[in-house]
């Protein structure tokens, strides 16, 4: 039977975040589903007891450890030589990782170092008689592959938010430190944010909030308001932290002359040509709703809409909530209310 490790990383208090918590959840399953066989948790960070006493009770045959200041920050070569040694130390075939920024910077590193390979963007794992298959995304993860392979040892990237978390099960599994030497020069020495508007892309943001071209265009007064929609938008963001999405059509407005919102780029671009997020909660804002901005909302499990127009794409079916009202009046009333 094929061994099975969850590989996870606390947050900076220690606890373990959801995605944790569903890659610990798909290796438990995993196992469950392989007839049984052995399975452990590895945690690499700043202090791992905490973290190992929260899920000591999931089912884990043993939880290894590697902690340190060395291991605080996220660093390629601390982070690689962590994971690299706990997957040495379970002798695991099978590893399960969250898709964080952290993990998957370094899953195909590990992976070639242990001489195996990594598959990211992960949604389901499955057992069969054949062996272990996986579904995953390609090409920004709009076309969807089955697939499995005979090498070992396998990190799979699970992606956040394609399942259940497991719950929180304290308990007592034998907890085993391994010793880890962090590599390289390179040290984080601390975390500064941009000011307001530097940094609207937040992928483990609770809310995406994405602005359409409406906001570009000539409103009822006949004037176009861009510098005011821009204020309310980052004052938006500001206070919710909340991430940042377009449309393609107003991303692409610039080099067509018309007035454009600063601070968008192709980065925050939504939908069938740009990325699709999967933030538990959607809110889209002088959108018109159709299919291709849809596309990059089909893993939003709540989704709302600020339209003017009672019939546009968001209304027909597509969209839990729709308020017909004119989005610069309902941003300047939810940005009093949250202060």
């Amino acid at each position: 039977m094929e061994k099975i490790l969850a590989l996870v990383c606390p947050e900076a208090d220690g606890t373990l975040g959801r995605p944790a918590l569903e890659a610990i959840g798909a290796a438990r399953d995993l196992a469950a589903s392989l007839g049984g066989p052995a399975w452990d948790i590895g945690l690499f960070g700043a202090s791992v007891g905490k973290a190992a006493g929260s899920v000591g009770g999931c089912g884990a045959a043993r939880v290894y450890g590697v902690e340190g200041a060395e291991f605080a920050d996220p660093r390629y070569g601390s982070d690689a030589a962590a994971a690299e040694v706990i997957c040495r130390a379970a002798g695991a075939a099978l590893v399960v990782a969250p898709g964080t920024s952290r993990l998957a910077r370094v899953a195909a590193g590990v992976a070639h170092r242990l001489g195996g390979r990594a598959d990211n963007h992960v949604t389901a794992l499955e057992a069969h008689p054949d062996g272990v298959f996986i579904s995953r995304g390609f090409y920004r993860q709009r076309v969807e592959a089955v697939m499995s392979r005979k090498t070992r040892p396998w990190i799979l990237v699970l992606e956040p938010g394609s399942r259940a978390p497991a719950a929180a099960a304290p308990g007592d599994a034998p907890l085993e430190m391994v010793p880890a030497k962090a590599e390289g020069r390179a040290w984080m020495e601390g975390f500064r944010e941009p000011a307001a508007g530097g940094r609207t892309i937040r992928p483990d943001a609770e809310l995406l909030f994405v602005a359409g071209a409406g906001w570009t265009k000539k409103q009822a007064g006949g004037q176009v308001r861009a510098a005011e929609a821009e204020n309310l938008i980052l004052e938006f963001l500001s206070k919710t932290r909340a991430s940042l999405g377009s449309s393609k059509s107003l991303v692409d407005q610039q080099g067509e002359g018309q007035a454009v919102l600063s601070f968008l780029t192709h980065l925050h671009q939504v939908g069938q040509t740009g990325s699709t997020p999967r933030h538990p909660k959607g809110l889209a804002t002088c959108c018109h709703g159709e299919e291709p901005h849809v596309v990059g909302w089909r893993f939003i499990p709540q989704r709302r809409a600020i339209n003017l127009d009672p019939n546009c794409g968001w209304a027909k079916g597509k969209a839990d909530v729709v308020y017909v009202a004119d989005a610069f009046e309902v941003m300047v009333r939810l940005n009093e209310m949250l202060s």
